[in-house]
């Protein structure tokens, strides 16, 4: 049974920093696309970074590249998520998904497992 699970979400200020943490188990980690959506009330959920476990090739969408840092622990079945420089608009449920491919879609309906959120929130 795949299961994720994350934590790490809070409060903090614009300007602050968060990391999220998002462990994998039930599956062959190493060998999938993991990844972080968002959703904030009244919008669709987004992707925002995602790393294929098997080679550590990462993407990010445009708002965070330069913020935002994803990485993985294979030893620990661990995503994570470095959230730097946090603006309010940034605020968000923040959800890990996985899907056992070689790259990583952009949709999520082409993720097949999802964590049950943490919530990050930023004020100004």
């Amino acid at each position: 049974q795949v299961q994720l699970v994350e934590s790490g979400g809070g409060s903090v200020q614009a300007g602050g920093s968060l990391r999220l943490s998002c462990v994998a188990s039930g599956y062959t980690y190493s060998r999938a696309c993991m990844a972080w959506f968002r959703q904030a009330p009244g919008k669709e959920r987004e992707g925002v970074a995602a790393i294929y476990t098997g080679g550590g090739k990462t993407y990010y969408t445009d708002s965070v590249k330069g913020r935002f840092v994803v990485s993985q622990d294979n030893a620990k079945n661990t995503l994570y998520l470095q959230m730097n420089s946090l603006k309010p608009e940034d605020t968000a449920m923040y959800y890990c998904a996985a899907v056992l491919r070689s790259w990583c879609p952009k949709p999520p309906h082409d993720y097949n497992y999802w964590g049950q959120g943490t919530q990050v929130t930023v004020s100004s």
